[in-house]
């Protein structure tokens, strides 16, 4: 019996990139019976205005702590060289968007490595659009549906589901068999945990 694996996540959630590393060996260990769907939490409305310093300031106090914990690499140039928004829906568009186009998770890493190694701002359409022809996507075809109305009603539909009662943050884990729902712990430190964890519901 296949049972899925929901993977709820922002493409511009630092934990989300932190968490990275460890998620990769966990997919590594999945048995071939599971599907991994991933389901975009929408960190942030659509906003075209300035981010405030004092909240900038605490963004980069998460990504100092994700540093010092796990290692992860961030590249703090973003903070003078862009103007930045608190504004996440764009992104998780365009990874709806390069699903449409079967990219989703190279959509999802390279908005990723962008922002977070490259100092470039996924707020902005100008970035995703960049971005998608550097995969390979029709260019025509992403901008005609990032801004299309399934493509937003996919994003609605999504981030109700990532507001649901097992979701405690980004990012999390769902495991779905038989029609019943199991929340998997997510451990940044060691993938055995998570994948101990879906195996015993297996």
């Amino acid at each position: 019996m296949n049972s899925t694996l929901l993977y709820f996540h922002d493409p511009m959630c630092s934990w989300c990139w932190g968490y990275k590393p460890t998620w990769r060996q966990v997919q590594q260990h999945l048995s071939n019976t599971i599907t991994v769907e991933y389901i975009v939490g929408g960190l942030a409305p659509d906003s075209n205005a300035p981010m405030p310093e004092a909240l900038a300031l605490t963004i980069q106090s998460h990504w100092k702590r994700i540093e010092s914990e796990l290692g992860t690499q961030f590249n703090y140039d973003f903070w003078t060289k862009c103007s930045p928004k608190r504004s996440t829906y764009p992104a998780c568009r365009a990874v709806l968007a390069a699903k449409n186009q079967h990219k989703e998770k190279t959509m999802i890493q390279r908005i990723q490595e962008a922002y977070y190694l490259q100092a470039m701002n996924p707020s902005e359409p100008s970035t995703l659009i960049q971005l998608a022809c550097e995969i390979g996507l029709d260019e025509s075809q992403f901008k005609q549906d990032i801004s299309s109305p399934e493509i937003e009603q996919d994003l609605q539909n999504q981030i109700n589901l990532a507001r649901g009662p097992l979701v405690r943050g980004f990012p999390s884990l769902v495991l779905v068999k038989e029609g019943n729902t199991y929340p998997i712990p997510v451990d940044y430190h060691n993938p055995t945990t998570t994948i101990e964890a879906i195996s015993n519901h297996l």
